[in-house]
């Protein structure tokens, strides 16, 4: 029993009934290259993040980051998404869904915790950090809620199986103020709950209340409360153990962020490639190797970036001030404008 359970969760052994078998000793993106698409695990619900229209359509900053890694591995940016698989998973069925190879990454506001990254616990590698955000709460503008101790006695919906179901009792128990809390497995059926008044409160990742705001039906009718209740580094994960696939999208990642420095953009890549800038020519694969050490062509950035432009574009295309969002980019910001966004040197 130990040796099956072993070799079902080890890297490259794929257990989705896609039809791929890989060995223990080779890597998940051997068995990605081999099928010829990525399954990517995303969330599917929340508008700017990852969201599927009624035609199947998917768009958000989470699933641009699925888009990015698709378009390195494949060497191709036209119609990237025949190349992938998107899956919607809840909470409480992600990490299971990971570990058990139906995906080979999560690309779904998951926070990065220290549980969540030991081999103890989920045994996650975390990719870098996408979405620097809180844990917020909302209220309807008519409940006069103004901070958390005015929430004394009300029900508060909370999606379980999240960092935003523990956040919440420590914060609660801090302030001694007590509350019904009503959990749900997936974030529709807890919006569905506050938009019928089961809760006078919901509480969730600052980014995605204000997501979420915009698809009540008087979204003005809500507001969010001015409280961070906690720190919500948000990014891509893959399985522990399988250091060449996580590189991959460990170093695709931090492309975007590279690119955004370096004022590459979407439509200005071709014209980077004859830069004379070293660091520019390696980092778009024009000299060096760097791709090739990855498993990759060595222009595979220029594929990514190609796909969905620099980290900024994807921002502000997907949740930035001119779409319903409005967010700022505050701590999205790069280093150089005073936020956490910071490569490691492309060499």
């Amino acid at each position: 029993m130990s040796v099956a359970t072993l070799t079902a969760c080890s890297p490259g052994t794929d257990t989705a009934g896609t039809g791929e078998s890989a060995t223990t000793t080779s890597s998940r993106l051997d068995t990605i290259k081999s099928r010829g698409r990525l399954l990517c695990g995303v969330e599917g619900s929340i508008p700017g993040f990852s969201f599927v229209d009624s035609s199947g359509v998917y768009s958000g900053l989470d699933v641009d980051v699925c888009r990015a890694v698709a378009a390195a591995v494949f060497g191709e940016s036209e119609n990237i998404d025949d190349k992938i698989e998107y899956r919607n998973l809840d909470s409480t069925e992600r990490f299971t869904a990971l570990a058990g190879g139906e995906v080979d990454m999560l690309s779904r506001n998951t926070t990065w915790t220290s549980s969540r990254d030991s081999a103890g616990g989920n045994a996650l590698e975390f990719a870098p950090t996408t979405f620097y955000d809180g844990q917020g709460m909302m209220v309807t503008a008519a409940s006069g809620a103004q901070e958390l101790t005015d929430l004394a006695g009300v029900s508060i919906c909370v999606e379980t199986g999240t960092t935003t179901e523990l956040n919440l009792a420590d914060r609660m128990r801090e302030l001694n103020v007590q509350y019904t809390e009503l959990k749900f497995q997936d974030s529709d059926a807890t919006y569905a709950a506050y938009a019928e008044g089961r809760c006078e409160a919901v509480t969730s990742d600052l980014s995605q209340l204000a997501a979420r705001r915009t698809t009540l039906p008087n979204p003005s009718d809500h507001v969010l409360l001015d409280t961070v209740m906690s720190k919500e580094p948000l990014g891509p994960a893959t399985v522990n153990g399988d250091s060449a696939w996580f590189d991959v999208v460990k170093w695709v990642t931090y492309g975007l962020i590279q690119a955004e420095e370096f004022a590459i953009t979407q439509e200005g890549v071709d014209a980077a490639l004859t830069s004379e800038n070293p660091e520019i020519r390696r980092f778009l694969g024009v000299e060096g190797d760097l791709g090739t050490q990855l498993g990759l062509s060595n222009d595979f950035m220029v594929h990514a970036i190609k796909a969905v432009g620099n980290y900024g574009e994807v921002f502000e295309r997907n949740v930035g001030t001119e779409t319903p969002l409005e967010l700022e980019r505050g701590l999205n910001s790069l280093w150089t404008e005073g936020g956490l966004m910071y490569s490691p040197p492309f060499r």
